[in-house]
């Protein structure tokens, strides 16, 4: 009970470590299709041809155009919003206008000739060209979501819908060759962090490399794998609307994006980890999880000659995180070697537990059922070959030369003594991940707050960068803060992952908050953008998916060191040592998949 009320006291103080809610403002700036224009019972009252639109942005001089082809509208100007009440300012296009009178005014600049309808001052011509008065149109906004917009003008309701853009597949000559030239260079990369290069096995990395290249040619082009991996990614999806439930009960209101509270992280993603956690501990007693973790590792094994408990912790970090995943090799640990210790550490920080992954799809794909099982798919596809790559990685890194141990057994020991104990454990175990992963959110974004306070309030401020910076990016980034770094910084880094030269800068960006703070508030970062819908690609996009996906940053050091070292503590002066390394395999690993999946699509 008292960790009950714990997790609601922690709960409570993470309502300000949320998801950003975006203001009304910032929903509406889309490019509308209209629907239909009806009256109050619902009867069309013009007829839509597929080119009407409204398109509102943020560019100024240009904030709206309306489009209404069979009434010869084409509308532009600006607008403001005052509460729900859009108003449209824009001058009106005499040659659309039906002129019934003229009339001429002379003065000492000259000849004015104005026009009316129906005895309104339409347009004036004179001397110094067109004059027409600024009209404006206020529309009630009755709706608005991410792909419906309504809006109400006296009797006639405007009904709109926004389509986001579907990636068309670029891949060809250009993104092979980019993908191989990225691929190249993360190689080197590696290599030249390699604690012996002589001893590299460059058969392991070719066949670890081809074992990636082929899950990501069966999850993204073939159509038989693809059914699978989104079956599965349903799976997840489905988890969600599970965890809605509970959630409802235990909190009410405070888990309805759609109410005037709005996205509280707390309420509406961190439960979903608790019933993960317990969902994966039940499957952990029942020995489900455990065979199909046996079935991935016996195939990595056959594949890159591992060790058998090498194979099945890299397996294992797929479904599990990576302080859980060394139990299924927990009579191994005490005698691995540092090759096989490192491979076990890059492991768990190249891919994510199940868990977070079921909250990534809920954060990523908020209310909207395509977009979850999108983001389902591509993490679950992104976790699947970050198993390989991390493989790779370690490898390369610390190369294996002593013997191993081929025996591939999975540890007996169970989570309970029986299902309801193994419900409770797992419960427990989520809420003290879920607990500890909010409380990371809020130290860690405000630690950003700060750093970000002195970089561009002061440092910025003094140095006068902060308006260079902002014209610079044209206002992409409002001066000197730490964002702005990152992005810069990694920019290079992610172009050669497959990123277009015009989101390089955002995606250089999460990948340096995964590193530094870490994934969740890097995909918190992606959430917000990908809303706001400032990507132009969404390939982009994809891309950011596979790169932060994996628990690659310094926090998880600390974690591998108390948590595995838990399980084997003649281990602790080891992964001590291999701590440092460790994050740059798993930084490298989550970028060997994206830059294989980067080159597919």
């Amino acid at each position: 009970m008292n960790k009950l009320f714990s997790f609601l006291a922690a709960a409570l103080i993470l309502t300000g470590c949320s998801k950003k809610e975006p203001s009304l403002s910032e929903k509406i700036v889309r490019t509308w299709h209209i629907a239909s224009i009806q009256d109050l019972s619902g009867k069309d009252i013009n007829r839509i041809t597929d080119k009407d639109q409204l398109v509102i942005s943020n560019q100024p001089g240009q904030s709206f155009k309306y489009t209404v082809e069979k009434d010869g509208i084409n509308a532009k100007g600006d607008w403001v919003l005052n509460d729900s009440i859009i108003s449209f300012t824009y001058d009106p296009d005499p040659t659309e206008i039906a002129i019934d009178s003229t009339s001429l005014r002379v003065d000492e600049s000259g000849n004015h000739y104005q026009m009316f309808s129906n005895g309104n001052f339409i347009a004036e011509v004179g001397p110094l060209g067109v004059r027409t008065p600024r009209k404006t149109i206020d529309f009630r906004i009755i709706t608005v979501g991410t792909t419906e917009l309504v809006l109400q003008k006296d009797d006639a309701i405007y009904n709109m819908s926004f389509t986001p853009d579907v990636y068309q597949s670029t891949f060809g000559l250009n993104s092979i060759l980019r993908g191989l030239l990225g691929m190249i260079s993360l190689l080197i990369i590696t290599y030249l962090f390699s604690s012996n290069r002589k001893a590299i096995p460059w058969k392991l990395v070719g066949s670890g490399l081809l074992l990636q290249l082929v899950f990501a040619i069966g999850v993204l082009k073939v159509p038989f794998i693809q059914s699978i991996f989104e079956y599965v990614a349903s799976f997840f999806v489905i988890i969600l609307g599970f965890t809605q439930e509970g959630s409802n009960f235990l909190f009410g209101n405070l888990v309805n994006p759609s109410s005037n509270i709005g996205f509280v992280f707390a309420f509406q993603i961190l439960p979903t980890i608790l019933f993960f956690s317990a969902l994966t501990s039940v499957l952990f007693y029942l020995g489900i999880l455990q065979k199909v973790v046996w079935a991935f590792a016996w195939v990595m094994k056959k594949f890159m000659r591992l060790s058998g408990a090498e194979s099945l912790a890299a397996a294992g970090n797929i479904f599990l995180g990576q302080t859980e995943s060394p139990l299924l090799i927990k009579p191994y640990i005490e005698r691995m070697n540092r090759s096989e210790m490192l491979c076990l550490m890059v492991g768990g920080m190249a891919t994510i537990a199940g868990g977070v992954l079921a909250a990534y799809i809920g954060f990523l794909g908020g209310d909207d059922p395509v977009r979850r099982l999108f983001f389902a798919k591509h993490l679950l596809a992104a976790s699947v070959m970050s198993a390989p790559a991390a493989i790779v990685a370690a490898k390369m890194l610390l190369p294996q030369t002593e013997e191993i141990e081929e025996k591939m057994e999975i540890s007996k020991e169970r989570i309970g003594k029986n299902v309801l104990e193994a419900i409770s454990n797992g419960t427990i175990d989520g809420l003290k991940l879920a607990v500890n992963v909010g409380a990371m959110l809020l130290v860690f974004i405000a630690l950003l707050a700060l750093v970000n306070y002195v970089v561009q309030d002061i440092v910025g401020d003094i140095t006068g960068l902060n308006p260079k910076i902002a014209a610079f990016t044209n206002g992409q980034y409002s001066g000197l803060t730490l964002q702005f770094i990152l992005g810069y910084a990694c920019a290079p880094l992610v172009w050669l992952m497959g990123v277009c030269k015009e989101d390089m800068i955002l995606v250089g960006q999460l990948l340096g908050e995964k590193t530094i703070l870490n994934e969740f508030v890097a995909y918190a970062s992606l959430g917000n953008m990908e809303f706001a819908n400032v990507f132009k690609e969404e390939k982009s996009i994809i891309i950011a998916t596979y790169i932060l996906c994996g628990f690659a940053n310094f926090a998880s050091i600390g974690i591998q060191i108390g948590g595995i070292g838990s399980l084997a503590p003649n281990k602790r002066g080891m992964l001590s040592e291999l701590g440092i390394k460790a994050l740059i395999g798993g930084t490298i690993a989550s970028l060997f998949t994206a830059v294989v999946v980067g080159m597919l699509i």
